[in-house]
């Protein structure tokens, strides 16, 4: 079990970041960098500027965090085809 639990905050992507990392801005006003779990990274759940997520942070470093939901807004539309398509001839 950890040591302390994760503090977890709901937030806005504001910027996208090298190497898979975003700014977001929490509804406190705090500005921090968030990567992307690796269950969104599994099921390339993608996230661009505008979105709403749910960030966890540690108590230790209050300027770093782990994007673990981004929250589709309203139109968002129930996503494309899945895997490959079959060639048509």
């Amino acid at each position: 079990m950890a040591k302390e639990e994760a503090l977890s905050f709901d937030g806005v992507i504001d910027e996208i970041l090298p190497d898979g990392r975003f700014g977001v801005v929490l509804e406190n006003g705090h500005r921090l960098i968030a990567y992307t779990a690796g269950r969104m990274r599994r099921f390339r759940i993608r996230s661009v500027v505008g979105d709403s997520v749910k960030v966890e942070m540690t108590p230790y470093d209050l300027s770093k965090g782990r994007i673990v939901y981004r929250d589709r807004g309203p139109g968002a539309g129930g996503g494309g085809p899945r895997g490959r398509q079959p060639k048509r001839r």
